[in-house]
């Protein structure tokens, strides 16, 4: 596969209606707020989603979570010594053979540093991704919620465990924005092939994504926008290229409900224009 030789950009714009894209562990579990109220995802969430759909679709990943698991391998450090304990004293050769073997390291880069291994790797991936905010400020609702049984034995008395909460985003409409890095691209052999593979991977980020938290249908995809330079280090600056991207809502929507209270354009850049891709 050849080497990835043209800079990437790429924004992606989704919706979330009556869910909790991100929940905030330290907060309740309620969705993420910026300070100023906007919705946000965490980049890490996003990257998890992603790895999520490459292993859905047959690629090795080497971040794996437990639910998402595909091999029997119950920590890093047994699936990295799985492949790389031949090659555990070799810096070279043990970065070169963590990039071929899984798309997620060649992609985002990975640190290799287990307790009682003697060798430390870090890699810089070539993929990096923004976290995503709503374009507007968004309303959380909480409800409180019940279980109509004990989990265990009160002697018919309600237990503690029985009240609970619940929260969601009434309505957001969300951007993230990345890059891929062909200098990057060439220290893990991240290929075009590769960058389709995630380019894919973005357009069916929340395929089989359900939860109690984010019903099915609750977060939908409303356009992939795929900018691809004609150089290694690109006709413009990343920020410039993200910039082109403008959201605004219509004449008249003071609280936007839905995608169509907006309205969604790039400008354009003399030389590069963007791939639109809906799903």
């Amino acid at each position: 596969m050849a080497v990835l030789q043209k800079k990437i950009d790429f924004a992606l714009v989704f919706t979330v209606k009556n869910a909790n894209p991100n929940g905030d562990p330290l907060n309740g579990n309620i969705p993420r707020l910026t300070l100023d109220g906007h919705g946000e995802l965490s980049d890490v969430c996003l990257k998890r989603k992603i790895r999520n759909r490459l292993l859905e679709f047959g690629e090795n990943i080497f971040v794996q979570s437990d639910d998402y698991r595909k091999d029997e391998f119950k920590s890093l450090k047994a699936r990295a010594d799985s492949v790389l304990k031949d090659v555990a004293k070799d810096k070279e050769k043990y970065q070169k053979l963590a990039c071929q073997t899984w798309i997620d390291v060649r992609s985002f880069g990975q640190v290799f540093a287990f307790k009682g291994n003697d060798l430390s790797v870090g890699i810089r991936g070539p993929v990096t991704i923004q976290s995503a905010f709503s374009v507007d400020t968004v309303n959380v609702t909480s409800l409180q919620i019940t279980k109509s049984v004990n989990s265990e034995d009160k002697d018919g008395k309600k237990a503690s465990d029985t009240m609970g909460m619940k929260h969601r985003v009434d309505f957001g409409l969300y951007t993230t924005f990345g890059s891929i890095n062909p200098q990057l691209a060439e220290l893990t052999g991240f290929s075009d092939e590769d960058a389709d593979k995630i380019k894919n991977a973005l357009l069916h980020i929340f395929d089989n994504d359900a939860s109690s938290a984010r019903p099915e249908g609750s977060m939908e995809i409303v356009a992939l926008y795929w900018w691809v330079h004609s150089s290694k280090a690109g006709q413009y600056s990343a920020s410039k290229v993200h910039r082109t991207l403008e959201i605004t809502r219509k004449d008249g929507v003071i609280d936007a409900k839905s995608v169509e209270d907006y309205n969604i354009r790039t400008n354009d850049l003399g030389g590069l224009i963007p791939e639109v891709l809906t799903f």
